[in-house]
Formats: C-alpha cells, structure tokens, sequence
C-alpha cells in the first residue's frame, strides 16, 4: 500500500526509526545523460505536468558529520546546490568520467575560495586523467591565470575499486560496476549504496551490496541497452540483492514516473529529484563491512 507521497508506509523506515542516522543522502539529479524533458521532445513524459518527471542529470548530495560533500558534478550542479539549500561543499567523489558526472565540475569553484584550499576529488587514475584533460586551466600554474577567481582549486584524492575510505566524517566503501564494458565505480555509505550507469555487477561486488537499507540503482528505459540496465534486469537485480527498499535512478523520458509506482513492487520506487535518504550505521555484526 503507498502512501500519500506514492512510497510504500511499511517496508520504509523514517529516520526516527533507523537506530542510528549518520548521514543523508539528497538525490539531487535523476536523468539520464540527456535529461528528462529532452529538448524538442512531444512525448508524454517530458511534456508531463509532474514534477517528478522533470530529471536533471545524476548526482548526490551527501549532508555527512563534518559537512557537505557531492558524488558527481553534472551540468546542472549548481541550479541543483541551489534548489537543495547546500552551503558549502567540501568534497566530491566521482563514479566515473563521462560529461553528464563530470562538467558541473567548475561549480566547485566558488567552495575553494570559500575553503581557501582545494576541494579533493576522490576518484581512479583514469577518471582523474580525464579530468585534468577537460578542466586543463584548473592545473595550470596560478601565476597565469588572469585574476584569483579564474580556476577552481582541485586536488586529487586516488581511491581504487575495493576501498574504504573516510570523508568528512564518513567510512565510504568503493565498489565496481561495470558500466558496458567500462568499469566505473558505486558508493556504499552504511546501509545505503549507489550505484547509477550500471549493466553489470561482479559477483564479487554483489557480495558487498547485501544488507542494504536502501539501494539506489540506474534504471535507464524498459528495453534492453548495452551500458545501462532496464527495467527488468534492474527489477531481478533487486532481487538477487534484497535490499529493504530500492529506488530506480538514471531514467530515460521512456519511463513514466506514475505508471511506475503503479507497476512496482512496494520495496521499489523511482528516484525522483530532491528525494532524500536517511543513511544509517550498520547494524549488526552479520551486516557489517569486513
């Protein structure tokens, strides 16, 4: 049975009751690389009056211990910092290198000089690559850039497939997926994971995803696609992996966002922009990380 809201009353928990809240997670864009509506589009979708049909492209913002932090940088970071009444963001993590995750990255700009040091960008050595390679005038010697403000102040923070790592008060596990035949990376955070441009999962990988609270997961459209799963191998993958809850993120303008709550199962839902996810501790000993 839904609620008011269109999300299941029983099988969610509030944060009042999750034993131990250690975070939030605001999803703050869920679009695939072209956004939701698509620019000259006349279908349904994206000429639909709900709100929660209209997805900017794919980010989180993280509200953690010691501040704010961001997985991603769209293009629209900064009308999606705005909308979320974010102040002052000291740390992003990146899944991978494409230009829907990454070319928001400039908006960071403005939290260097606040910070007055760089903001560390977690990622893999390729992705940073591609990184230096796009935003090549954040790099350069300061001396020639024409004014203070000119580049944003960036450093690199290397992270690899398997690890654990704290940030801002947060123990983050980093998890491969592969998103067609690239491989990118997921977030564990507690008993919430992210895992948006994903086709496949490594049984491996799948090990570190049980006993989940809640499972964010890309869903691009219900027919198949090389580097994204559909609808229903993203419906068998929850299966597989049991999570409490599961919200499908990444969505095409082929998905509807009603029609979906009225075929989903209530342990499923879509993601919608501004949706926001208690993060809890993990509970127990069966639960927990090695």
């Amino acid at each position: 049975m839904a609620g008011d809201e269109g999300l299941p009353t029983a099988s969610v928990r509030s944060a009042a009751d999750l034993p131990s809240v250690i975070a939030e997670m605001v999803i703050m864009g869920t679009g695939t690389s072209i956004g939701v509506p698509v620019v000259g589009c006349c279908c349904d979708v994206c000429l639909s009056n709900n709100p929660r049909n209209r997805r900017t492209r794919s980010g989180v913002l993280l509200r953690a211990p010691e501040g704010e932090l961001i997985i991603d940088a769209g293009p629209e970071l900064r009308l999606q910092l705005i909308r979320e009444r974010a102040t002052l963001i000291r740390a992003a993590i990146m899944t991978h290198g494409h230009a829907d995750h990454i070319m928001g990255i400039d908006d960071l700009r403005i939290f260097g000089f606040q910070l007055n040091s760089s903001v560390p960008l977690y990622c893999e050595e390729f992705v940073e690559q591609q990184i230096r390679q796009t935003f090549s005038y954040a790099f350069t010697d300061p001396a020639t850039h024409s004014h203070q403000f000119a580049a944003p102040r960036l450093r690199f923070e290397r992270i690899n497939a398997g690890d654990k790592f704290e940030v801002l008060g947060l123990s983050v596990e980093a998890i491969r997926l592969k998103h067609g035949e690239l491989p990118i990376l997921g977030f564990r955070i507690g008993n919430v994971a992210f895992c948006t441009d994903v086709s496949t999962i490594p049984a491996a990988s799948k090990e570190r995803l049980q006993g989940l609270d809640v499972l964010v997961l890309d869903t691009l459209r219900r027919d198949p696609h090389p580097t994204h799963l559909h609808l229903d191998a993203a419906l068998k993958l929850i299966h597989q992996l049991s999570p409490k809850m599961a919200y499908l993120t990444h969505m095409s303008h082929e998905l509807d966002y009603d029609e979906l709550v009225q075929e989903l199962p209530d342990h499923v839902r879509p993601a919608y922009d501004g949706l926001r996810i208690p993060i809890a501790a993990c509970e127990s000993p069966n639960n927990s990380l090695p």
